[in-house]
């Protein structure tokens, strides 16, 4: 696959993925009321559609955080169209009604929606990881979210006060359960 050329918007992905409270402010100032105003007027309010945002920058937050966005559209219409998906699921989940949209904001373009349909298949991912994780056992867990915020096995086994070959043993069995339960999962299968 070819490398992809980043969009000049990628600063706001960059922005989130260091936590920059600048551009924060900005795609609220410049995005969010767009958001707003769509929620608003498909059967929502403000805070139903405060809470999308939210849910969708935490998302892209992490997406951001894993090095797995590269933007290749502007922001406004990628940020746009996940809030407008995330929001339309919410209505299905709590309608079974058919749902009347108001769309006066024209079709996307592919390469937009490409980018969030890989955005919706990481946060798939990272929902399918979390509930399996919560299905280990509390001393898997422990070690594998030190694992995950330490530099290394010797410092886990130091701040868990066991040794070294116990806590690289751990870790192997928890991993090793923990990919046997994802692939066994029905949902894996789909998210391949």
């Amino acid at each position: 696959m070819a490398s992809l050329t980043a969009h000049p918007d990628q600063m706001y992905i960059e922005g989130l993925a260091s936590n920059n409270s600048v551009i924060i402010q900005s795609i609220y100032k410049k995005f969010v009321p767009k958001v707003i105003h769509y929620i608003r007027n498909n059967s929502g309010d403000e805070d139903q559609a405060q809470d999308v945002v939210q849910e969708v920058l935490i998302l892209l937050f992490d997406q951001a955080k894993a090095k797995k966005l590269t933007l290749t559209c502007p922001f406004d219409a990628y940020f746009f169209l996940l809030c407008k998906r995330k929001w339309l699921n919410e209505l299905k989940k709590t309608s079974n009604k058919g749902v009347t949209i108001a769309d006066d904001f024209g079709s996307i373009n592919e390469a937009n929606d490409d980018l969030v349909t890989q955005t919706e298949v990481f946060e798939e991912k990272q929902q399918l990881f979390d509930a399996m994780f919560k299905k280990l056992g509390e001393k898997c867990q422990e070690v594998l979210k030190l694992s995950f915020v330490l530099k290394s096995m010797e410092e886990v086994a130091e701040k868990l006060n066991v040794t070294y070959g116990y806590v690289r043993k751990k870790k192997s069995l928890c991993t090793g359960q923990l990919t046997q339960w994802i692939q066994e999962s029905s949902q894996y299968q789909t998210l391949k």
